[in-house]
């Protein structure tokens, strides 16, 4: 249960039409500076109508997937390896590496895996595989051990169906059942005669061209302040800090994201104190992990929320009346210097796209727990959390179940069930980021990447 519940609940509204995240805050620095000019040298009219042209255009729907994935074979040693692909189809992959873990990333666009077959046994360099669908590709990832050296190369494997992708300096002799691994530069023939093979593509790192999306987890309640209380004793914060923890510690394992957690102990935080840490870790987004009570113990489904437009309009006057709080929204927006009204014009313009892209977030969130349990509310629901009301954090509020309901407490304490709503909103957090990747995040350069394709 959220610290700050409005009696009575909050008024069930349509979610606002929500600009597209991807670029949004620079789109809306567009419209900033078209304010400031329609200040300096033109009716006030011109600036309003400057800051409608502003949004994103849908996204198109998916193709199908163009090729299968049916067998992944792997050959490693302390040098290197060869990861061998089983393919219906040629596909363009793009292979790149991250730190902290090391990891080697495979992502094979339009493609879906068919099959039960098991991923490879871990060995040598490689710590472990695993592989898990996106909204336009297949991701593979290997985790590497420290230290191994080399860039990613792939080169067609078999009929041209097939891909190898290779990393290090290690040589493979042929094994029953599995492919022969070419080494990843082919050694020169005799003058005037060519080599046996090209040379497999060399591949970039990614991880160069982008910052990690950054995603504050919060969970509720904590220390003093247990939270909502089940009819058989459990508390909220101790469930919302087990499904935030499994929740950061997935998002940590994909790549281009970094989880932050506003408390990983049973501490309290001040609710201000937690927009806060989501401010100063330049978060994306933020999620606030709650679950909800009410006295009928038969309610049960999640629900998520937004920020209302009045919790909006307060939080507005509040930060403009606070003068610590020039020069520090996100974007390049400076409000010190500015007069009173330029200043309230700028932030609403900037607090608009951010509502939106709070929205957007949300609403992908709610679909992907919609398929693991009961949905209390099928719409996004808005109110006025103070968690929610960074002016240029994109943030919302997850009540992940009705803890008074008995047999949703029973499954809150379950650590199968905590993995199983954690996913959920994992899947819609990649869902969206996907779609609406940051400007230089490496989600970014991905989605570019793949547009170039």
């Amino acid at each position: 249960m959220h610290q700050n519940r409005p009696k009575p609940g909050p008024r069930r509204v349509s979610p606002p039409t929500a600009p597209a995240f991807a670029g949004a805050f620079a789109g809306a620095l567009a419209v900033l500076s078209a304010c400031v000019l329609a200040v300096c040298a033109q009716p006030a009219g011109a600036a309003s109508r400057a800051s409608a042209r502003h949004g994103g255009a849908p996204r198109a729907a998916g193709a199908p997937a163009a090729a299968e994935l049916a067998g992944a074979r792997l050959q490693a040693d302390g040098q290197g390896l060869v990861l061998a692909l089983q393919l219906t189809h040629a596909v363009q992959p793009r292979v790149f590496r991250l730190a902290g873990p090391d990891r080697l990333v495979i992502d094979l666009p339009a493609t879906r895996r068919v099959g039960q077959w098991p991923w490879p046994s871990p060995g040598g360099a490689v710590r472990s595989v695993r592989g898990a669908p996106q909204p336009a590709a297949y991701r593979i990832v290997l985790e590497l051990a420290a230290g191994l050296p080399g860039e990613p190369r792939w080169q067609p494997d078999g009929d041209g169906a097939g891909l190898q992708v290779l990393l290090g300096a290690a040589q493979f002799a042929a094994q029953s059942g599995q492919p022969t691994a070419q080494p990843a530069v082919p050694a020169a023939g005799p003058p005037g005669v060519p080599a046996s093979a090209p040379p497999a593509a060399p591949v970039r790192r990614v991880r160069d061209e982008g910052r990690d999306v950054v995603v504050v987890v919060d969970a509720g309640h904590g220390g003093e302040d247990p939270g909502a209380s089940g009819p058989g004793g459990t508390h909220e914060k101790d469930v919302v800090l087990a499904i935030a923890r499994a929740l950061a510690a997935r998002l940590e394992r994909q790549p281009g994201m970094r989880a932050v957690l506003t408390r990983d102990t049973d501490r309290f935080i001040e609710l201000r104190e937690r927009m806060d840490k989501a401010r100063t870790a330049r978060a994306d987004l933020f999620i606030s992990v709650h679950a909800d009570a009410v006295r009928d113990h038969g309610i049960a489904g999640a629900s998520v929320y937004t920020l209302s437009y009045r919790g909006a309009s307060s939080e507005a006057a509040r930060f403009l009346a606070d003068r610590e709080n020039a020069a520090v929204l996100k974007g390049g927006v400076e409000l010190s210097g500015a007069n009173a009204e330029l200043n309230a014009l700028l932030l609403d313009v900037a607090q608009s796209a951010n509502m939106g892209a709070s929205v957007e977030a949300a609403d992908q969130v709610l679909r992907s727990l919609d398929r693991v349990g009961a949905v209390h509310r099928r719409e996004v629901q808005h109110a006025a959390f103070v968690v929610l009301k960074s002016p240029d954090v994109p943030s919302m509020l997850v009540e992940t179940a009705y803890i008074s309901n008995p047999a949703e407490e029973r499954r809150l304490r379950s650590s199968a069930y905590q993995q199983q709503l954690a996913h959920a909103i994992e899947a819609g957090v990649l869902a969206y980021f996907h779609e609406h990747p940051p400007d230089g995040t490496l989600y970014a350069a991905q989605r570019k990447a793949s547009a170039a394709l």
